[in-house]
């Protein structure tokens, strides 16, 4: 059964989905993760966020509960799966997603920050144009790749990543934050509007890789189905957050596999 598992999913990237990212700035492969592994993975964070919003105060729930579900509360993201829960920091270091990443960016291999992002029916707001690169600093601009994995099939009904082709190949431009939100770095909306997205659904089990200076956005979510992904920011041998725009915590990085 398992030689069977190896020949579906792909151990290593074609030249020509290779050839793709260094183009666009960005890859979308289906199939890296199967049905029984994405079921344990939504199990946990079900179990997880229960856990959270039990605990969390009224200044937590305002960030971090999704303001447009009525009724029962709906987490809009949870931070660090990959160094919180054993089941995620086992899908991070998934041999078949690590030989695609090391061709992407190379060895030595740290999930430097991770996330869970929920976009539940009917709600799930959008999140505006921007880069990671701006976000994280890293000393090495291609030494970092965003791994998302689809935990749900993403699709642009229900706001899958939304990307512009080719600006990897560009600088990391300025972001700015609206009043009241800090923590809501994007690119100004009149900069935005001067690069065209492409839309990038991803199946459930799939995962699309982002270059850091990819610019990249998603929509809410305005369907009946959820759209829950993890995003998962690996890093190379070298390559540390030197000058990030936000707080991170260096003892939560973690070495894969």
């Amino acid at each position: 059964m398992a030689t069977t598992q190896r020949a579906e999913v792909p151990a290593a990237l074609s030249p020509a989905q290779q050839a793709l990212y260094r183009q666009d700035g960005h890859l979308t492969v289906p199939g890296v993760f199967d049905a029984g592994e994405i079921d344990a993975a939504l199990a946990d964070l079900e179990a997880w966020s229960a856990a959270e919003l039990a605990g969390m105060s009224e200044e937590e729930r305002a960030w971090y509960v999704d303001a447009g579900v009525p009724g029962v509360p709906v987490l809009r993201k949870l931070d660090q799966p990959v160094a919180h829960r054993p089941l995620f920091r086992r899908l991070a270091a998934k041999p078949a997603l690590l030989a695609m990443v090391e061709q992407l960016i190379g060895p030595g291999l740290r999930v430097y920050f991770s996330q869970v992002f929920f976009k539940p029916p009917g709600g799930g707001g959008p999140k505006p144009v921007h880069q990671d690169n701006f976000y994280f600093g890293p000393n090495n601009p291609d030494g970092l790749v965003t791994a998302w994995l689809a935990l749900d099939d993403a699709t642009v009904e229900n706001g899958c990543l939304h990307f512009a082709d080719g600006s990897n190949r560009g600088p990391v431009l300025a972001h700015e934050a609206p009043p009241g939100r800090p923590f809501d770095l994007q690119i100004p909306p009149a900069v935005a509007a001067g690069y065209a997205m492409t839309p990038a659904p991803v199946p459930r089990g799939g995962v699309s890789f982002h270059h850091g200076n990819t610019l990249h956005q998603s929509a809410d979510n305005r369907s009946p189905r959820w759209r829950r992904a993890c995003a998962m920011h690996y890093v190379s041998a070298g390559t540390d957050f030197v000058c990030p725009a936000l707080d991170y915590d260096d003892s939560l990085v973690v070495a894969v596999p």
